[in-house]
């Protein structure tokens, strides 16, 4: 029978948040957008208007669900067929400081994240000797816990021309951004936190920081950022951390965003480079130039950290009754330091196709692809690890399977039966899973879920 592994106490903590705010919106059930009205943006409707009017008034609340499916089909490291879901909730408001204190062009966000459940990519489909590059399920990781991921003021100045945002968030909520609805984490979210995740922390982890906007054009910003890079608060007990103590420095991403209508189509076209302040180790070699596994030596350090991103979105047809619908193309690369990060390229590319059918005009279709490429140093390190053992069978316990490439696909069809949800049932291929030859290619069943209540 399939595994629906996770954590009892996680999960009766989920049901009593959404038996609160059921019984909340049901207490105020409305006559304006009444609670499971397919036209609402809320499952729990408009609470008699009063959420409308709260909005009105600069204040507005989110109650958000994100829940994911993942099962092996075929393939994989473990053959054993299992499912394991793994889900999110969000809570958060968002206050219009211009309406609520006369502040102009001013905003804050605060937001807490609930994360709990399991993974089918960390036992079934990737080696566990040394894990795996994408996840079959995206919203799963950095510790199954509550977080505080947005703490943040935003003020805008000169005709809204100079935007500053400042207080606790991730980095990927402003550089290198992309939409998450796909569910193989490859294709979801900023890419870069994917691949030097020991620095850049995507959501739901926040840090410290800066970050300034200036719009050169209406269609062309640049964009400057200054993160605190501080691995404790990675730490499953950290989520409400406040404190800078354990920083080792700083995050410094720089970016171009152009957003453009070709033929009245919008695109996005994103272009960045990023440093880390902190010391970062070797993947392979020691002060003396030697392989550290065989020296025994400790890695040597560098100064410093560095890549670069770059992202296209870009809507390229269009029904003449409704431009929402019609096809989109994407395509994502990250290059990355080949001295101090596992990965040092990884690129991704894909379509979206929205409002398929007359009768289903909400609905959407993806498709996509990614590679991931191993940094051969770092598969270097693994072999002279497995040789200073003296170990070379991968059946051996103690084996490091040396990783090169992984390849990831995805299909989803997204089926919008409400505004306040979406089912997106999806199929996921993926070849050498965790870059691991000897692993048996996957095929993954998934479905995921987003609800807003």
């Amino acid at each position: 029978m399939p595994d629906f592994s996770f954590s009892r106490d996680s999960a009766i903590s989920a049901l009593r948040l959404l038996g609160g705010c059921t019984a909340l919106g049901f207490a105020t059930y409305a006559q304006a957008a009444p609670a499971f009205d397919s036209d609402s943006p809320w499952m729990l409707g408009d609470w008699n208007g009063t959420r409308t009017e709260l909005a009105e008034k600069g204040y507005d609340f989110k109650l958000d669900y994100t829940g994911e499916m993942g099962s092996n089909l075929h393939g994989g490291y473990d053959h054993d067929r299992t499912a394991r879901y793994s889900d999110q909730f969000g809570l958060g408001t968002h206050l219009d400081l211009q309406k609520i204190l006369g502040w102009d062009d001013a905003e804050f966000q605060l937001t807490i994240t609930k994360r709990s459940g399991n993974n089918i990519s960390n036992d079934r489909i990737n080696d566990p000797r040394v894990g795996g590059f994408t996840s079959a399920q995206e919203v799963w990781g950095r510790g199954q816990t509550a977080r505080l991921t947005q703490m943040w003021y935003q003020q805008k100045f000169f005709d809204q021309k100079l935007d500053i945002k400042v207080g606790r968030f991730g980095e990927g909520e402003d550089f290198n951004s992309f939409p998450c609805d796909f569910q193989n984490l490859a294709f979801c979210g900023s890419q870069v936190g994917n691949w030097v995740g020991g620095i850049w922390y995507n959501w739901p982890v926040s840090q410290w920081a800066l970050r300034v906007k200036y719009h050169l054009t209406p269609e062309l910003y640049a964009q400057v950022g200054a993160y605190e890079q501080n691995p404790s608060n990675l730490d499953r007990g950290n989520g409400f951390k406040l404190s800078g103590s354990g920083t080792q420095g700083a995050v410094l991403p720089v970016e171009l965003v152009w957003t453009p209508k070709l033929n009245d189509l919008p695109g996005e076209y994103r272009a960045g480079y990023y440093y880390s302040s902190a010391k970062a180790s070797d993947v392979y070699k020691d002060q003396n130039g030697q392989p550290a596994a065989l020296s025994g030596e400790a890695y040597r350090s560098a100064s410093s950290k560095h890549g670069v991103w770059f992202g296209a979105q870009q809507q390229v047809t269009s029904l003449a009754s409704d431009h929402s619908r019609g096809l989109s193309v994407f395509a994502n690369a990250t290059m990355h330091d080949k001295k101090t990060n596992a990965i040092d390229n990884y690129v991704q590319a894909g379509v979206v196709y929205k409002g398929p059918f007359d009768a289903r005009a909400k609905d959407d279709i993806g498709f996509a692809l990614a590679r991931v490429h191993v940094n051969p140093a770092f598969r270097k390190n693994a072999e002279a690890s497995n040789q200073a053992q003296a170990v070379y069978d991968y059946d051996d316990p103690s084996f490091l399977p040396p990783q090169d490439t992984e390849y990831s696909a995805e299909l989803y069809y997204g089926v919008h039966l409400a505004n306040w949800l979406t089912v997106r049932p999806n199929l996921q291929y993926i070849r050498h899973p965790g870059g691991v030859n000897e692993v048996d290619d996957a095929l993954i069943a998934g479905i995921k879920i987003q609800s807003s209540f």
